[in-house]
Order: structure tokens, then C-alpha cells, then sequence
């Protein structure tokens, strides 16, 4: 962040020392020295004095901050979007292969097991499908769009939002599939080793 930038550059714009700054809004001139070197930020009193010292307006003199944090907001949203996809993924490819083995096991350990693994697969489906929820992004296209930080146009996002019904079906049925054929090949794979 550029604040600390900011503040010398408005300083010695205005050819006031730090010790006269810090006066001015009572301060010391270490605390200005502080803020000028980013080792700490003013506080949101102090930012409305410095705006008022500059004769700029507060929003002119964060802007470059402000774009900064919400950049790194973003970066920080989609990395933990890509964190909950992965988990999800690794909770489901184990669900799937583990379900034949663990049934197979005698007792209802294997299938309390299971339960448990499929409960935390639906807990994480359901935190992805909130995330989701709150940035508004359904559809294949507003997934990658959203990971990749860009906006969809007006028009797109309405054809995106005419296609989300369908895609949820056609997602649903291609994972039931996939997991039907992953079942039965770990079902081919045990009973080959078993014999």
C-alpha cells in the first residue's frame, strides 16, 4: 500500500517538515516517519486531517489503496474458492472409491464410516454452493470468469442466467454417472483381488 507514499509526497509538495506536519495534527514526528515508511497507518481522524492539511479529498488521497486492498480481497476469494473446490473434490473421489470397501467390512463400522465421509462431502457442497450463492456465480462460464477475476458483460450474464437450470441437471446426471462408473469399477477391482 501506498499510503505512507502519499503522505511525503503531499508533504513535500507542500514543503512542511514532519515535525510541522505532526504538529499540525497532533502527532509526533515519529508517528509521521512511521506512516511515511508504511511501519504503521494512520488512523481514520488522522487520514481526514492529512486530506484537510493536502487540500485533497480523502477518497483522492487512499484511491490507490483502496484499489489495492479490493484486488487483494479478490485474489484472497478466489484462492479460497479454489481451496473448498479441491477439498470437495478430494471428499467425493473418496467417498466414491471408498463406499464398496467399507460396506464390505463386517458390522456397521464400515457403513458408520461411509456416513461420516458423506457427511462431510455434503457439509463442503454446501459451503461451496454458498460461496457460490453469494458472488452470484452458477454456470460453468461464470465459475471460470470468476476465477479468473473478470466480469462478464451484461448480455453474457443473461444468457448465463438462462442456462443455470439446465446445467445443474446436466452437472447432476454426468456426476451421478461418473460415480456410478467409478463404483463399479472399484467393485470389478475388489472382487478381481479378492479372487
Amino acid at each position: 500500500m501506498d499510503i505512507g507514499l502519499q503522505i511525503k509526497k503531499f508533504r513535500e509538495q507542500q514543503k512542511i517538515s514532519q515535525e510541522e506536519l505532526a504538529l499540525k495534527i497532533y502527532v509526533s514526528r515519529q508517528t509521521i516517519s512511521n506512516w511515511e515508511t508504511n511501519k504503521s497507518c494512520p488512523d481514520v481522524k488522522s487520514l481526514i486531517s492529512l486530506s484537510n492539511i493536502f487540500n485533497v479529498s480523502l477518497d483522492d488521497f487512499i484511491k490507490e489503496d483502496i484499489k489495492e486492498m479490493r484486488e487483494v480481497a479478490e485474489k484472497e476469494t478466489i484462492k479460497k474458492f479454489h481451496m473448498i473446490s479441491y477439498v470437495f473434490l478430494t471428499e467425493l473421489i473418496m467417498v466414491t472409491v471408498s463406499a464398496y470397501p467399507l460396506f464390505c467390512m463386517d458390522g456397521y463400522a464400515g457403513i458408520v464410516i461411509w456416513l461420516c465421509l458423506f457427511a462431510v462431502t455434503l457439509y463442503t457442497a454446501g459451503r461451496i454452493e454458498r460461496f457460490k450463492k453469494n458472488h452470484d456465480i452458477q454456470t460453468y462460464k461464470e465459475i471460470l470468469a470468476f476465477i479468473d477475476g473478470k466480469q462478464l458483460t451484461h448480455d453474457e450474464t443473461q444468457q448465463e442466467i438462462g442456462k443455470r437450470n439446465y446445467q445443474k441437471i446436466i452437472f447432476a446426471f454426468a456426476a451421478g454417472v461418473i460415480a456410478l462408473i467409478v463404483c463399479l469399477a472399484v467393485i470389478l477391482i475388489f472382487e478381481y483381488l479378492l479372487n
